[in-house]
């Protein structure tokens, strides 16, 4: 006779196990503490198998009923219904490995290995996110241009097509990625390429005249906030690197008896070690900063926990603070204010300030030429920037072309 759900829910435990049977080899089986599980009694090739279909009550006696008929059809066909079972949690593992998040969780830890700055990382997850909540379980392979640009355009319609724009970058980085572990046959996000809209470019505020220079240099000599940050603002104009080489800077990346600054390439745009040429107003400042490697590694470490660099807004904060908006100055503007008043001092060759810049030929061979030919003029360029500095904050008038000789001999 067929079970009844009152007569599996008043089933309780005996001293021994014992089998409450359905139909078409299906049974309950309770053990000695209440436990109720299904399973299914067939034969195969002539030998007796039993396959399990869950626990009562999570399974009820309909779905167990349901997985009882569909294993009698698998049998009908001459198969195993326990290998059918089997082949199926394979392929539901390979598939779960094979989806986009996992292939991109798998390219995360590479590039990572590979050097990618902690910055780098996080604004990369960042990306992923955006796309992981829509198609991160689809097995990428399966995965359509269309299917790709239908995510991407909901991300320009809220005006975001920067960051559109690098996420199909990245999703073309881990297509690539998943040919090369042969789990998918092209890069579908290459077909996009032209398909959304082309972010205009907008170019970081700066200050780049020379008599709007000094006044920036006054304020930030007369700024009252914290020393660390006030030394922050100090050092930026003197080396002009890029705001998140100042942050991570670490006291171990300074010779100060070389009068140099090296930093290592996994905490460099371009993934290459640079070297920055110290001058004797740079030393100065660096020797205004309390030096305790055993408080912190960093030059400026955060307020809340010695072990993280001070945050990314510290630097455009205390501008804000001084007065300068959004759209005049950024730190990454002295970059822009540098790379502006030394091309036209006209002293200087442009590779030399661009190498400075770590502005990165894409000749390698040009590239180590260049390297090795302007590092004297770099050190000179260095030092004379500093005075050049120096002259602009003491708030002298400055003339068109009115700059002294810095070559050597000169």
């Amino acid at each position: 006779m067929a079970l009844t759900a009152v007569a599996i829910k008043n089933a309780k435990g005996r001293a021994k196990p014992y089998k409450l049977t359905d139909a078409d080899g299906l049974f309950l089986y309770v053990t000695p503490n209440g436990g109720r599980y299904w399973r299914m009694n067939y034969r195969h090739h002539g030998k007796q198998r039993t396959l399990a279909f869950g626990v009562y009550p999570d399974t009820s006696l309909a779905e167990a009923r349901e997985q009882r008929d569909a294993a009698r059809k698998v049998l009908a066909r001459g198969d195993d219904p326990a290998e059918r079972i089997k082949l199926e949690k394979v392929a539901a593992a390979v598939a779960a490995s094979n989806s986009f998040k996992a292939v991109a969780d798998e390219w995360l830890v590479k590039v990572e290995r590979e050097g990618r700055s902690a910055v780098t990382m996080k604004k990369l997850r960042w990306l992923l996110d955006f796309i992981n909540e829509s198609i991160g379980k689809r097995p990428i392979a399966s995965i359509s241009a269309q299917e790709l640009l239908v995510m991407l355009r909901k991300m320009e319609s809220k005006g975001r097509y920067e960051t559109a724009k690098r996420l199909r970058s990245t999703c073309s980085q881990i297509f690539r990625y998943a040919i090369a572990t042969a789990r998918a046959e092209r890069d579908i996000a290459a077909d996009l390429r032209g398909a959304l809209i082309a972010p205009q470019t907008v170019h970081r505020a700066a200050i780049t005249s020379p008599a709007e220079a000094g006044g920036l240099l006054r304020a930030i000599e007369a700024f009252e906030g914290l020393s660390n940050t006030r030394a922050a603002l100090r050092l930026l104009p003197h080396v002009f690197v890029r705001p998140g080489e100042l942050r991570y800077a670490e006291w171990a990346d300074f010779d100060l008896d070389k009068a140099l600054w090296i930093i290592p390439a996994q905490k460099t745009k371009m993934r290459r070690p640079h070297t920055i040429p110290l001058s004797t107003q740079t030393l100065d400042i660096l020797a205004s900063i309390e030096h305790d490697a055993d408080y912190s590694s960093y030059l400026f470490p955060s307020l809340r926990s010695v072990e993280r660099p001070m945050s990314e807004n510290t630097i455009n904060a205390a501008l804000r603070r001084m007065g300068f908006a959004q759209d005049e100055m950024t730190g990454h503007g002295f970059r822009a204010m540098a790379a502006t008043l030394l091309n036209e001092m006209g002293l200087w060759h442009p590779d030399a300030i661009e190498r400075q810049l770590a502005h990165c030929d894409n000749n390698a061979v040009r590239r180590a030429y260049t390297r090795g030919e302007y590092w004297d003029e770099r050190v000179r360029m260095m030092q004379h920037w500093s005075d050049h500095l120096d002259f602009l904050r003491d708030g002298a008038k400055v003339i068109k072309g009115d700059f002294k000789k810095a070559k050597a001999g000169e």
